[in-house]
């Protein structure tokens, strides 16, 4: 049985709630993330930011063109603000979360009930890692002897 901890991400990249949104912004573009474990100063999870929260932060503006005059106003307005904005303010709160020891299939399992990307593992109350969606297929893929081949022929049953 594959678990959690075989396939997750050992030490993840993390961000501190109090990060500027742009940090965010270019530590996830810079190494190809799409989920940020937030922690505070003694290692705690906090919650996850995601590209989804970022992308609701930052889409907002882009619609202030297809608005009546008075809204786009008040809109412009919070686009001034969202220099301001700090990872704290557009994270997950409360983040599910999931241990090193459970089977993967469990992982995938509540990831697609909750419709999540992601999970944090956490071990002894600590952040030990991150199993996402991409690891999770991974793993049932690399179990599948039809698709392991290296022939693309061979990816199809």
């Amino acid at each position: 049985m594959t678990t959690v901890g075989d396939v997750m991400t050992k030490a993840p990249m993390t961000i501190d709630p109090q990060a500027p949104l742009g940090t965010a912004v270019a530590v996830m573009r810079e190494r190809g993330l799409r989920h940020l474990p937030v922690v505070d100063d003694a290692g705690q999870l906090l919650g996850v930011v995601t590209d989804r929260d970022l992308r609701g932060a930052a889409f907002a503006p882009a619609l202030a063109e297809y608005l009546p005059d008075e809204a786009r106003g008040r809109l412009r307005g919070l686009a001034t603000a969202l220099d301001d904005v700090r990872v704290r303010d557009v994270m997950t709160w409360g983040a599910m979360t999931i241990g090193p020891g459970a089977p993967v299939a469990q992982a995938a399992a509540v990831m697609t009930t909750a419709r999540i990307g992601c999970l944090p593992v956490i071990d002894g109350g600590r952040l030990v890692g991150i199993v996402t969606e991409h690891d999770a297929l991974k793993a049932v893929a690399a179990a599948l002897p039809a698709v392991r081949g290296a022939d693309p022929d061979t990816y199809f049953w």
